[in-house]
């Protein structure tokens, strides 16, 4: 079951009966060894498993857990992707609040506490860096969004947002990279540009996330489902 395949099953409505199965399917091969993967601690607080890549398109699964160590992020938790994304959420609840951003000229208005520096974020394999642009502007929430269990939703490259989780919560992360776009992140106005490790999980965690969301997608699958569930990671 190919990107193309779970993608046009978020499109067309038939997500509930064919991502889940999948995501079942693919995170045993990842605890069974089969699906060779390194977990990563975002730094917005949810543990990636990169499941798939090809070019600008790819498919994580994201999992937000108390029961999982977390980065922390240096900037606020408010950001913009350079990719459009569309998720579909596995089990638990979560909301993006959209942020309008306004930019400042007024260098009085900048002194605020409601004034962020916008960042650009340039993602690498061992580390990201953040770098500091002049770009000074005021963030407001303006509109939530909430998603739970089977629903399916979209954010557009460019979109200022902030994803706050109520639960555990995990997610099949779908993205596809406009050209030319950047990773953005509003930050405090004094930060400088700076570089920040990428957390890599060892081969026993990366299996231990899968087999968390194996076993609670296992709860809502049928019977025949489950017993295919039985022997991962035996």
């Amino acid at each position: 079951m190919d990107y193309e395949h779970i993608r046009a099953s978020m499109v067309d409505g038939t997500a509930d009966r064919v991502v889940p199965r999948w995501a079942v399917g693919v995170l045993g091969e990842v605890i069974d060894g089969r699906r060779a993967i390194t977990a990563v601690r975002h730094p917005l607080g949810f543990v990636c498993l990169p499941l798939w890549r090809d070019g600008g398109a790819g498919a994580c699964t994201h999992v937000w857990s108390d029961r999982l160590t977390q980065a922390s992020p240096t900037t606020s938790t408010m950001h913009a992707h350079s990719w459009d994304l569309t998720s579909y959420v596995l089990y638990g609840q979560l909301r993006n609040e959209l942020v309008d951003v306004r930019e400042l000229t007024d260098r009085a208005d900048s002194a605020e506490a409601t004034a962020h520096r916008v960042f650009e974020v340039h993602t690498g394999q061992e580390a990201d860096e953040i770098r500091r642009t002049p770009r000074l502007v005021r963030g407001r929430a303006h509109a939530t969004d909430r998603h739970q269990r089977g629903e399916v939703y979209a954010l557009p490259a460019g979109v200022f947002h902030q994803t706050v989780v109520e639960r555990e919560t995990a997610t099949i992360a779908l993205g596809s990279h406009r050209p030319g776009g950047v990773d953005l992140a509003l930050g405090d106005v004094e930060t400088a540009t700076h570089r920040v490790s990428r957390f890599h999980c060892d081969r026993d965690e990366t299996a231990r996330v899968a087999r968390m969301v194996v076993e609670r997608l296992a709860e809502s699958l049928p019977p025949r489902e489950k017993e295919k569930q039985c022997c991962h990671g035996a």
